[in-house]
């Protein structure tokens, strides 16, 4: 049996965070991939955790050296999935990277074997109440998670599978099952 590589996406709001993680910590086969970032590291977070907190220079070097499955830039920072640690890793794990579209959709053109998994809300205003309940963005922020939502959930027909988290157990035994399909 092969490890696989799989790419979680969706928009904001829609679980695709607590669904990875929960399966990561059920699961000893699949681990969760570590970006490299160039923005600073956060109150409590740490170093090969969180992130792989990078300067700059140290980015654009691994660019140069081919070391990234995919990266881009946010608001001055780069974030990117490392290359090495993904192939390492695969030798005896399953790996899941959660990602934005445009990083899966590039993590695919790099690596055509990941294996896209969309994951999408039950309904629109199911999405909006979660992310109005999760009481972290102001309604202006909410307003443009939900605008980006079109384009991200536009795009779901270039992925191999898609998920409606209804119900989080069930979203979570889909994406082992992914998983274990892909592994045969």
């Amino acid at each position: 049996m092969k490890n696989v590589l799989v790419a979680v996406s969706g928009p904001s709001g829609v679980g695709k965070g607590t669904i990875v993680k929960t399966l990561v910590a059920r699961r000893e086969d699949v681990v969760e991939s570590i970006s490299c970032t160039t923005r600073a590291p956060r109150n409590g977070e740490q170093h090969g955790r969180e992130y792989y907190f990078l300067t700059k220079e140290d980015f654009l070097h691994r660019i140069a050296q081919d070391d990234f499955l995919e990266y881009d830039e946010h608001f001055g920072n780069y974030y990117g999935t490392p290359k090495s640690f993904v192939k390492e890793t695969l030798k005896t794990k399953s790996v899941i990277l959660e990602i934005d579209v445009v990083g899966a959709l590039n993590a695919k053109k790099a690596f055509p074997e990941c294996r896209l998994v969309m994951i999408a809300p039950p309904s629109l205003e199911e999405l909006k109440r979660r992310l109005i309940s999760r009481n972290s963005e102001t309604e202006e922020e909410i307003e443009g998670r939900l605008a980006r939502l079109e384009y991200e959930l536009a795009q779901k027909d270039k992925y191999d599978y898609v998920i409606v988290n209804d119900d989080l157990e069930e979203a979570i035994e889909a994406l082992a099952k992914i998983i274990d399909d892909n592994k045969a």
